[in-house]
């Protein structure tokens, strides 16, 4: 399966113009972007949450011994 090129990109754009209409494509791209920044965040926020965990499980084994 090969990349998409700009004739291909160029007609996924004017179809989703077709359907969605051009007042409501700012409105899409804005409901994008806050859900791949949301996406993001949860990530981030999970990743912090294991490194505190492990450091806090590290903790409690170094003050067992």
């Amino acid at each position: 399966m090969g990349a998409l090129g700009m004739p291909e990109l160029l007609v996924i754009l004017v179809i989703v113009i077709v359907i969605f209409g051009a007042s409501r494509l700012p409105q899409l791209g804005k409901g994008l972007g806050e859900g791949i920044r949301n996406f993001k965040s949860s990530l981030k926020t999970g990743r912090d949450e294991d490194a505190k965990t492990e450091a806090a499980s590290k903790l409690e084994s170094s003050q067992e011994s």
